[in-house]
């Protein structure tokens, strides 16, 4: 015969499904609305992507995949895809170092320290199409700013053209992108030295280690957590730049500084082709998907070797 339950068991059950209760009278509302608003539209674009469809009447040519393979076959498109994994690669090698050292030097008070880490951070406050705007005046071959000064220092560059060159303009943009983020990625930074105990700098000092092996033995290993998501951050904001890139010429000219957002819209919006958008916009989500699960994969690795 089976034994009967002790009050305590009761209890603990009804405790548990009293609290199975509460979370879920507070999770209802949120899942609501994330399935409306993000699950519900995945799968709509994902039904409109089978679809020759303007956007205006109905949906009746069914294509199946064809959007599919006419993208993968569009030499602007598999351009669009090569920059953003460029901006990827450039962000990793150049903006979140500059975010490191900047952080390092600026991590810990001292007087001051509340100025720089203002000014780095401004740029990320501006809009993106203030930025871009900005940058566009900045780039500007007649009177812009970079021209001026490297004329100055090299006469032989004269109206220089940064935005209007093939072969410069996305380098031209890539500088405004790292201008604009890597304050973010300083100031996660700083958040995560900031969590490093002062005792464990201070022993390490006593055992008499020089600042730069402070930080390449103790402090990069112990900040690497807050690395890993600038990392994360860094590469889900490469694959979805877009409004920097149309503010300084849409991705022009001859597409040189197209990305997949810019590609989207292009082909989508303005050519009233939303069958054609919703595929390259899957396209997108589940570049970004595998990207977070390889990521989680490996964040939950490291943390059972750790473990």
């Amino acid at each position: 015969m089976r034994a009967k339950k002790t009050d305590s068991q009761y209890t603990l059950s009804s405790r548990k499904k009293k609290n199975f209760t509460t979370a879920m009278g507070f999770l209802i509302v949120p899942l609501l609305f994330y399935t409306f608003f993000v699950i519900a539209p995945v799968f709509q674009a994902a039904y409109y992507s089978l679809f020759n469809w303007n956007g205006l009447g109905p949906i009746t040519n069914f294509i199946g995949f064809k959007n599919f393979v006419t993208i993968f076959k569009d030499s602007v498109f598999l351009t669009a895809l090569k920059n953003n994994f460029l901006i990827i690669v450039l962000s990793l090698l150049l903006q979140l170092p500059t975010a490191l050292i900047l952080a390092l030097a600026i991590g810990r008070r001292f007087k001051g320290s509340t100025f720089f880490r203002s000014i780095f951070f401004l740029p990320f406050i501006l809009s993106e199409i203030i930025a871009g705007t900005v940058w566009t005046f900045m780039y500007n071959p007649q009177f812009g700013l970079q021209n001026t000064t490297l004329v100055n220092l090299i006469p032989a560059l004269k109206n220089f053209s940064f935005l209007g060159d093939p072969k410069h303009v996305f380098y031209s943009i890539f500088i405004v992108i790292w201008w604009k983020y890597f304050g973010l990625h300083m100031v996660i930074m700083i958040a995560g030295l900031q969590n490093i105990p002062d005792e464990v700098v201070e022993a390490a000092y006593v055992d008499g280690v020089n600042n730069f092996q402070l930080n390449w033995h103790i402090i990069l290993p112990l900040l690497k957590p807050t690395i890993l998501i600038s990392v994360f951050f860094s590469i889900i904001g490469s694959l979805q730049t877009f409004a920097i890139i149309w503010a300084m010429g849409r991705g022009d000219p001859v597409h040189a500084a197209e990305t997949m957002v810019t590609y989207l819209y292009k082909f989508g919006f303005l050519r009233f082709s939303l069958g054609y958008g919703s595929s390259v916009a899957i396209v997108i989500f589940l570049i970004c998907l595998v990207f977070n699960i390889l990521y989680q994969r490996s964040i939950t690795g490291q943390e059972q070797q750790s473990g």
